[in-house]
């Protein structure tokens, strides 16, 4: 991996997704450390609410984008290049969770899911690389789950979505270190937000948006590829999904106790994104 490490001193830091949860606690956090930071939501009320309330050395600086738009994020990233200045740290942050029961599933759940989270992303990262090549260095981390490292229940778009995340980051890794570009993954546990408030199981761990901004950004600086925590949680969730399926199934069935819950309604899909609409 390449030693590149992003510092205020030497440029801007770009957040998306940072109108709420863990994206907003980051960006708040960030602007402590002295960052310039740009944020970047489609809910544009949210993204001034948070530059009137960050404190520290740095600023907010308000661009509204839509991930799922490529052209807006080329035009996102030209703002900043060519309007602010120059940007060394992107934290690709931009999700969404529709949980899925699978006697109850829509495509279009499936279609928004890849849209914001993996589609999203890639609108992201390609203008972000181009960018920093044609520098020479910078840093980029990729928001995933550990709902990507196996299967979970509600979790079939999500989690594909994350899991897809993983793999394209440990693949694009061995370009981008020859590039001088920093490239990692942060791969969360339960982090109590909006998203996580939809889940429909006991979710261990739980921890603030604000530890998670505070366990990124000491992630940010270090060596690793992976940003995990809580680590008690999270590297269990490893072990966990090197065991046989067999064994894999029961233990998830007993943590959960899914296997003796009801199967759900028709339309019960369409329950959660109403009750639910920023999940879309």
């Amino acid at each position: 991996m390449t030693d590149f490490v992003a510092h205020p001193e030497l440029g801007l830091a770009w957040v998306t997704g940072a109108s709420s949860g863990i994206g907003r606690a980051l960006a708040l956090r960030l602007v402590k450390d002295g960052f310039n930071v740009v944020v970047t939501s489609r809910d544009h009320q949210k993204l001034v609410k948070l530059q009137h309330e960050s404190t520290g050395p740095g600023k907010i600086i308000v661009l509204d984008g839509d991930v799922t738009d490529p052209s807006d994020m080329e035009r996102v990233l030209a703002a900043i290049e060519y309007e602010y200045g120059s940007m060394v740290l992107a934290v690709l942050n931009a999700r969404i969770h529709i949980p899925v029961h699978g006697e109850d599933m829509h495509r279009e759940d499936f279609e928004m899911t890849f849209a914001v989270n993996l589609n999203g992303t890639v609108n992201c990262l390609l203008p972000a690389v181009r960018h920093m090549k044609a520098r020479g260095h910078g840093q980029i981390a990729i928001v995933s789950s550990v709902t990507g490292y196996g299967g979970l229940p509600t979790s079939a778009a999500c989690g594909a979505s994350n899991a897809a995340l993983i793999n394209m980051a440990e693949s694009l890794k061995f370009d981008l270190d020859k590039a001088g570009v920093r490239l990692q993954i942060i791969s969360p546990g339960f982090v109590k937000t909006a998203t996580t408030a939809k889940d429909e199981f006991p979710m261990p761990a739980l921890i603030s948006p604000e530890v998670a901004a505070d366990r990124i950004v000491q992630g940010l600086k270090s060596r690793g590829f992976e940003i995990t925590f809580p680590r008690r949680f999270t590297w269990a969730m490893k072990l966990l999904n090197l065991l046989p399926y067999g064994l894999y199934f029961w233990l998830i069935n007993r943590a959960t106790g899914w296997k003796t819950r009801p199967l759900v309604t028709e339309g019960h899909a369409v329950d959660v994104r109403k009750r639910h609409p920023q999940a879309v």
